[in-house]
């Protein structure tokens, strides 16, 4: 696959599996900051690659009472040129009581013939406790070649502020026994607690059943963020198991904010991996990724993001960095809506830049909040 179709299809993965949030092909957000002012809006977002919209995305979010439904349609145009349905993932909220909200995730898929299909349903309650404290139970089913619906994964998690600023969170996640039912095959630990200058930490702990029934430390990941007014700091450390079963960082994460004297935005992204393309293992982490993003606001009021890639290039060790992406976001707020627009460039060794896809969105959701962008991640 080239290089401008691999990005292409990359892109398509991360709308149609990761299309959770409206306009995801155009902007990814760091936080739900989505308007909730809004109680109707639609969205449509056409994705355009090799001068064809090969990819529609119509989006529709509804409120009345306790009750809010999100819709999400994406479309794949066919060899007549018209665009058919492919996948719809429809969220549905209740809020039962003043503390217990039931969110219940249908996705449909198309058979043959085109017809709507139910192939997933997620259902998830969360109660919020006195204190605090909270439990979620999430089960997933999936249809089976009858149509049945048939569970395939439950979660059940408790978090517990436990004081001094730590809170406990506790997960237990089941899959499909080969005796029937599900059964306990992944636990998570995770311990946040507040520390001095603003520091937020956390410990995330995983956990899998091992061939004789014991509960194996598979991954650790370390957070540390430090919130500071256009000076904040974000390090996730992941420690994971090497091939003779020890623990060691395998994975490190720097995120860095800053203002710049225009005004600007400025987040500097770096990955650092003991897999590096083209290279033997050598138990060392090596940079190989860097994401620089720069944001402003306009005089009209539009928000303009940048961001450049770097990365390593399979082959090549120890070659250092080269451009990888330039990516373009635009977003211009309106009394009525919004329209956002995103180009992404692709560049090659040489240097030189080619456009392998825009996309736009027309929205009647009316934005009221600054956007923040987070860096592209690296094609596989």
């Amino acid at each position: 696959m080239s290089a401008s179709n691999t990005i292409v299809a990359f892109g398509r993965v991360l709308v149609m599996i990761g299309a959770s949030c409206s306009c995801q092909s155009v902007f990814a957000q760091t936080s739900d900051s989505r308007s909730v002012e809004n109680k109707l809006w639609t969205a449509t977002t056409d994705l355009k690659s090799s001068d064809a919209i090969s990819t529609r995305i119509i989006e529709s979010h509804s409120q009345s009472g306790n009750r809010t439904l999100d819709k999400r349609s994406v479309q794949t145009r066919g060899f007549d040129g018209h665009f058919d349905n492919y996948l719809d993932i429809e969220p549905e909220t209740l809020q039962l009581d003043p503390i217990t909200v039931r969110t219940t995730t249908r996705t449909f898929s198309r058979d043959g013939n085109g017809r709507k299909t139910l192939a997933q349903v997620t259902e998830e309650e969360e109660n919020i406790l006195p204190g605090g404290d909270s439990n979620i139970v999430r089960l997933t089913s999936s249809s089976d070649l009858n149509g049945a619906l048939q569970p395939i994964r439950r979660e059940v998690a408790e978090t517990k502020n436990i004081g001094n600023g730590v809170e406990e969170a506790n997960t237990t996640v089941l899959f499909p026994s080969i005796y029937g039912g599900l059964a306990p095959a992944m636990k998570m630990h995770e311990l946040r607690k507040r520390g001095p200058n603003d520091t937020i930490e956390s410990q995330i702990t995983t956990l899998l059943l091992d061939g004789s029934g014991n509960w194996q430390v598979r991954e650790i990941r370390q957070n540390t963020i430090t919130q500071a007014p256009n000076n904040g700091r974000t390090e996730e450390r992941v420690f994971g198991l090497d091939s003779e079963g020890r623990l060691g960082e395998i994975s490190r994460r720097v995120s860095k904010e800053s203002e710049s004297r225009f005004g600007e935005r400025v987040y500097l992204v770096e990955t650092y991996s003991v897999n590096v393309p083209g290279r033997a293992l050598d138990g060392n982490l090596h940079l190989v990724q860097r994401a620089t993003i720069a944001q402003h606001t306009s005089a009209t009021g539009e928000q303009i993001t940048e961001q450049n890639v770097e990365v390593s290039y399979s082959g090549e060790p120890g070659s250092g960095l080269r451009p990888y992406l330039l990516i373009n976001d635009t977003v211009q707020p309106a009394p009525s809506g919004f329209q956002a627009t995103r180009t992404v460039h692709l560049r090659d060794l040489n240097g030189n830049s080619e456009v392998v896809e825009v996309d736009t969105t027309k929205s009647d959701k009316v934005l009221t909040i600054q956007f923040q962008q987070t860096p592209a991640e690296k094609p596989q």
